[in-house]
Formats: C-alpha cells, structure tokens, sequence
C-alpha cells in the first residue's frame, strides 16, 4: 500500500484582517481564509480597538480584549 504526500503549504498566520462579515486570515505561504464574522460573537461585538489588538501564537489567534468579561 502507498501513501499520498499533500503539501499543505505554511500553515502558519501572518496578519489578520476584517471585512463587515468575515475574520480573513493571512497565512505565510500567501494563502487566505476567511470565515464568517457570526462563528465568532465575541469578535463580532468587539470594538475595532479590540479586534486590532490580537497575538498570533503557534496554535492560533488571540485576542485579549475580546474575552468574556
């Protein structure tokens, strides 16, 4: 049996960005995503103050103003 190699590129983000309805993530091998604002309501309520301070970390996005209060 064989297996197949997929390269998937860097997954890795390099800058995050907002439209009215979408958390668009850049990623470093120039690949975007962008998913619906609604999956998110904390982002969604955030302020753009809020959703400008983030932390990109191994494991994903943070952002520590958004948090539950």
């Amino acid at each position: 049996m064989s297996t197949l190699e997929i390269d998937v590129g860097d997954l890795r983000a390099s800058a995050v960005a907002f439209t009215p309805t979408e958390l668009v993530v850049m990623l470093a091998d120039g690949c975007r995503i962008a998913t619906p604002l609604d999956w998110y309501p904390r982002l969604k309520s955030a302020t753009a103050a809020q959703r400008a301070n983030f932390e990109i970390m191994p494991m994903g996005i943070h952002w520590p103003d958004s948090a539950a209060e």
